[in-house]
C-alpha cells in the first residue's frame, strides 16, 4: 500500500527511487515531515485570523462567528453550518494572499513535484480546508476531472495543518484506480477527449457526491475492493497523488477537532490547459516551458521570476547521435518532412 517516507533534513528534498516506484505503482505517495513545523504553525494561525475575521478573504462573506475563542476546542454544533458554508474549502487564495502563494510554491514540495512530474512545474491551484467538527466530507472523485490538462498530468499535494485521521475525516485512496481513465459527464467530456478517443468510456454523474448510490464513480471503486488505504496526516506530512487516483473523505465525526488542509495543484509546465484561464494564468514553478505563463503576484522566488537558462548561455545537452563517435549523422530525405509524402 502507499509509501510514508520520512523527510530528510537539509534545505532540499532529494526523492529516492523507492519513493518515485511507489508513486507510479500506488498513485500516491507520503512525505512525513516535509514542511517544517514553524511553518505549519505559521498556516495554522492564518486559518484562526480567517475564522475570527482578522484576514478579509476576497468573494468570501462574513460569519461573524463570535468570541474569539481558540477553535481547537470544541466548536458550537448550531454554528457548523455556517462556518462550513463559508470556509470549509477556499479556493484560489494564492492569487490574493502572499502567505498562500508561498506555500503553492514551497521549495520542498517543489523539489518531490519535480521528481515526480518534472522537470518543468506548472503551480495552478490552491485550496484551503478548514473541515470544523460534524461537516461532511466528499465523495469519490479525481482531480484531472476538475483540472483537465494535455497531455494530463495533474498532480495534488495535501499539506496536513492538524492530525488527520479516521476520526476527523482524513484522505481515503483507491489503490490501482491510478490507472483507469478520467470518467467525464456529458457536459466536460471534450475537454478530456476531444477525438472521443475511448470508445466504450462510460459518462458518468454525481462525481464527489457522498452518497455512494449517487455517485457515478462508485461501480469503478467496487472494482478495487479491499484496496482503499486511509492515509492518516500529522502537521507537516504531504501526500502527493496523480490526477487519475479514486479518493474521497468521511465527515468529521469528532465532537472538537478541525481537520485543516492546504492543497495544492500541479503539472507539468508543458502541458496544455484551459482551466483557470489557462497556462498563461498559471505559474511557472520550475524549469521551463514553451507555453506562456504567470508570475507569482507576490514575487515568492520560482522559475518565473528568475534568469531563463536559455539567456544565460547555457550549453546545449549532449547527444547520443554526434558524428564520430556513436553513429553519422545525415540529412533527412525531404519526403520524409512532408506531411503527404509515403512512410517507408
Amino acid at each position: 500500500m502507499s509509501a510514508a517516507v520520512e523527510a530528510r533534513t537539509g534545505e532540499h528534498y532529494r526523492v529516492r527511487v523507492e519513493e518515485y516506484r511507489t508513486f507510479q505503482t500506488q498513485g500516491l505517495l507520503v512525505v512525513r515531515g516535509l514542511v517544517p513545523t514553524a511553518e505549519v504553525e505559521e498556516l495554522r494561525a492564518h486559518t484562526e485570523d480567517i475564522l475570527h475575521e482578522r484576514v478579509e478573504l476576497p468573494g468570501v462573506p462574513t460569519a461573524a462567528y463570535g468570541d474569539g475563542a481558540a477553535h481547537s476546542g470544541i466548536l458550537d454544533p448550531s454554528r457548523v453550518s455556517e462556518v462550513e458554508r463559508r470556509y470549509v474549502r477556499i479556493h484560489m487564495l494564492h492569487r490574493h494572499l502572499a502567505i498562500h502563494e508561498r506555500f503553492l510554491l514551497h521549495p520542498r514540495i517543489l523539489d518531490v513535484l519535480q521528481a515526480l512530474i518534472g522537470p518543468d512545474i506548472m503551480a495552478m491551484q490552491t485550496m484551503l480546508f478548514l473541515k470544523p467538527p460534524g461537516s461532511d466530507g466528499q465523495g469519490y472523485h479525481q482531480d484531472s476531472y476538475y483540472i483537465p490538462t494535455l497531455p494530463d498530468t495533474l498532480c495534488g499535494a495535501w499539506l496536513a495543518v492538524d492530525r488527520a485521521d479516521a476520526g476527523n475525516g482524513c484522505m481515503r485512496f483507491t489503490v490501482g484506480s491510478q490507472h483507469e481513465p478520467i470518467y467525464p459527464d456529458a457536459r466536460n467530456r471534450q475537454s478530456h477527449y476531444p477525438s472521443g478517443e475511448l470508445a466504450d468510456l462510460a459518462i458518468i454523474e454525481g462525481a464527489s457526491h457522498t452518497d455512494e448510490a449517487r455517485n457515478g464513480l462508485t461501480p469503478v471503486a467496487r472494482r478495487y475492493a479491499g484496496r482503499e488505504v486511509v492515509v492518516p496526516a500529522d502537521p507537516g506530512d504531504v501526500v502527493f497523488f496523480g490526477g487519475h487516483i479514486l479518493h474521497r473523505s468521511l465527515a468529521n465525526d469528532s465532537r472538537d477537532r478541525f481537520r485543516r488542509s492546504f492543497v495544492g495543484h500541479y503539472a507539468n509546465a508543458r502541458s496544455y490547459t484551459q482551466w483557470g484561464g489557462g497556462n498563461a494564468e498559471h505559474i511557472l514553478a520550475r524549469g521551463d516551458t514553451h507555453l506562456p505563463y504567470a508570475q507569482p503576484r507576490f514575487g515568492t522566488p520560482c522559475a518565473a521570476n528568475r534568469p531563463r537558462a536559455r539567456n544565460a548561455g547555457a550549453a546545449p545537452a549532449p547527444t547520443m547521435m554526434a558524428d564520430g563517435e556513436m553513429m553519422a549523422t545525415t540529412a533527412t530525405a525531404a519526403k520524409r518532412l512532408d506531411p503527404a509524402g509515403e512512410e517507408d
